[in-house]
């Protein structure tokens, strides 16, 4: 009698039902992770709900998904190996929206207050050079923009500005004949400082500056 030696079909695997719950962020392998988790998670991190959060009033489902999203959002934050870096740039270097570092916008807002960080929104806007028309500009804002785009005729930065090309002119040659004294340096933060700060914020009752140590 012959034996048949043929593999023995395998069993079909489970199918998955779909949820209808924000997605879960997968667990993350320090080792093998390549980049923020953040950009492998644009369902989560980019939903318009995660990045302008309900107000009190919003509709229950909405206030539902809305921390079903940031519950993902968190894990994946907590399992990111950039997080202290993420979270230090957007309370100390950047105004971000949305969740980043593991925080909301509002608790950032909340963070700088107690460290006495002030951090002003880049004007897109004006170094993008969509702004037009003519408008009152003051000697920081040509300076900033000029040096932004050094290369650029003094009439594509009179674009930009949304200024005449003679208002760009008197403010360089106000520069060259009497400097801009140098601004005074900035004393931020450490990391260790806006680590216990967030804990602080968003983990009032949880002995923040114990686990920050």
């Amino acid at each position: 009698m012959t034996t048949s030696l043929a593999p023995r079909p395998a069993s079909p695997s489970p199918v998955a039902r779909p949820s209808s719950t924000a997605p879960a962020a997968p667990p993350v392998d320090r080792a093998s992770a390549g980049g923020p988790v953040c950009v492998r998670l644009p369902q989560v991190f980019h939903d318009p709900l995660l990045e302008e959060p309900p107000v009190a009033g919003a509709p229950v489902e909405d206030r539902r998904r809305y921390a079903e999203l940031a519950a993902g959002a968190n894990a994946a934050c907590q399992g990111c190996p950039l997080v202290v870096d993420c979270l230090y740039r957007a309370v100390v270097e950047h105004d971000v929206a949305g969740y980043v570092g593991g925080t909301t916008a509002r608790q950032r807002v909340e963070i700088r207050r107690r460290l006495g960080v002030v951090v002003s929104p880049e004007d897109f806007d004006t170094l993008a050079g969509v702004l037009g028309g003519s408008r009152p500009v003051d000697h920081d804002e040509v300076l900033r923009v000029r040096a932004a785009h050094p290369d650029e005729t003094l009439e594509v930065l009179a674009l930009r500005l949304g200024c005449s090309l003679s208002t760009v002119k008197r403010h360089l040659r106000r520069e060259r004949t009497s400097p801009s004294a140098p601004r005074p340096v900035d004393v931020r933060p450490s990391r260790r400082q806006v680590l216990e700060a967030t804990l602080a914020v968003t983990q009032p009752s949880s002995g923040g500056h114990r686990r920050a140590a």
